[in-house]
């Protein structure tokens, strides 16, 4: 089993990530926002995805599938600053900052991305690979898909639910910076799903991580 999945699985056992500051930034590559029709202003209109076809990138990908329509509708009713593609494109910038800085063993990152538990969990993970005098020079090499599998609303609590489909090219080093496992040449598909949730209306803005598993 390799680093990055071993990662994923013990991300799962704790909550707590806390993504706020990459969810919602642009990176440049954003895909199309769900349109919303113009709103008498002190009114709140939901768009009419349940009669749409899902969003599509520019490169032809799902940004959700069908079943997560009903869920994204109840969230920009509930929420009309919530945009569906800012989302997305926040959410693949946070996959990609939370792993490399766990490969990097940058604590500084982890805090500010990690609290309480999970937090805990980066860091003894850290303290093991440095005491075996072990690095890792993994590389994402790309996201291929990202994709809103599911949405749910309850109360106040949305949840989002989102498959990453990634190439990541894992290497282990010793002290000397020998390999000692994996390589650069040959990436590894792998294949997340992780859920995040937000209480709508809630003074801290910050979307959670709650709970990662393997497609």
């Amino acid at each position: 089993m390799n680093i990055e999945i071993v990662l994923l699985a013990m991300v799962a056992l704790f909550v707590g990530l806390r993504l706020y500051a990459v969810l919602g930034r642009r990176t440049g590559h954003e895909q199309q926002p769900v349109t919303r029709p113009e709103a008498v202003p002190g009114t709140e209109t939901a768009p009419p995805l349940a009669d749409a076809a899902p969003e599509r990138s520019e490169g032809g990908g799902l940004v959700y599938e069908d079943g997560a329509a009903g869920g994204i509708r109840a969230i920009v009713a509930a929420d009309n600053s919530f945009d569906v593609a800012r989302f997305l494109d926040g959410a693949q910038g946070a996959y990609r900052m939370i792993l490399e800085a766990f490969w990097k063993g940058d604590r500084q990152e982890l805090a500010y991305l990690a609290s309480g538990d999970v937090l805990a969990a980066f860091n003894q993970s850290i303290d093991e690979r440095e005491a075996a005098g072990h690095k890792l020079d993994n590389r994402l090499v790309s996201i291929e898909r990202a994709v809103i599998e599911d949405a749910r609303l309850e109360g106040r609590d949305a949840t989002i639910t989102v498959r990453f489909d990634a190439d990541i090219a894992a290497v282990t080093r010793n002290e000397a910076g020998e390999v000692v496992a994996g390589s650069l040449e040959d990436a590894v598909s792998t294949h997340d799903i992780w859920t995040f949730r937000r209480t709508l209306g809630s003074q801290d803005p910050n979307w959670a991580l709650v709970d990662t598993d393997e497609a």
